[in-house]
């Protein structure tokens, strides 16, 4: 090797794909938590409780028939 030539990386660079594949997923949790449809953390938190009770209700009742 000359010094006109680049070093190769000692490390292959797997570790980069890794850190797009990390930086994509990031953007879409964002993208969902500040899409527009962004509704106030506690109207959040009754929606999700209120469906939670809903699937409750419907599994007893699928049970008790």
């Amino acid at each position: 090797m000359t010094s006109a030539e680049p070093a190769r990386p000692a490390v292959p660079r797997a570790r980069e794909v890794q850190a797009s594949v990390l930086a994509a997923f990031q953007l879409v949790e964002d993208a969902r938590y500040l899409g527009i449809d962004r509704r106030p953390r506690r109207r959040r938190v009754r929606a999700m409780a209120e469906r939670a009770i809903a699937d409750r209700k419907l599994a007893r009742d699928l049970r008790a028939s």
